[in-house]
Formats: C-alpha cells, structure tokens, sequence
C-alpha cells in the first residue's frame, strides 16, 4: 500500500516539482518507514521552500529521533519565527508547544 501511495506522490512530484505539499506528502510517507528518506525529503523543503511552514514541526521530530538536538532547536525556532509572520496562528501555536516539550526533555 505504501509503495503504491509512494509511486503516485512521486508521479506528482514529476508533474509539479515546485509544489511544496508533493515533497512533503513523500516526507510523511517515510517518516515511520524510513527516518533518513524522511530527512532527506524534510531537509529539501527546509532548503528549496523555507516557507512552507508544515515542515519545520516534523522536521524537528525527526532531528530529535536521531538525536541532533541542536539542528532540532534551531528547526523548531525558525519554524516559529516563520510561523509568527504567517496567518496561521494553529502552526505557531504546534511549534510553541512541540518546543515547549523539546525543552522540557532535555532538562
């Protein structure tokens, strides 16, 4: 099921290599499956779209499972920061909160 999902994501990745949402559906994908295709995808947004504010907050988780704590502080305060400037107050809110509980741990 998975691999018929990827193939399409992919398909549509092909079609529109500019849209942000394709490379982040394919990011979503990987993320319990395969943590470093997760990452490479994420870190692409970061790269190729900063703006797209949806992937500073899975971005970070992935930086935490892999135990990069400083790349996952720094992803969760840019995402804030973008956030803030953005009308979505519901993002800004998640990263707050996820950074919150970032800190919170590693106390």
């Amino acid at each position: 099921m998975q691999e018929e999902r990827l193939k399409i994501l992919f398909q549509y990745l092909e079609e529109e290599p500019n849209e942000p949402f394709n490379i982040y559906a394919i990011a979503m994908e990987y993320m319990n499956k395969d943590i470093q295709r997760a990452k490479y995808y994420l870190e692409k947004l970061l790269t190729e779209h900063p703006d797209y504010v949806p992937t500073y907050y899975h971005a970070a988780a992935v930086y935490v499972e892999l135990e990069d704590y400083i790349k996952a502080e720094q992803t969760y305060l840019i995402g804030i920061e973008k956030a803030h400037h953005q009308p979505s107050i519901k993002a800004f809110d998640e990263l707050k909160r996820a950074y919150k509980m970032f800190l919170d741990e590693m106390e």
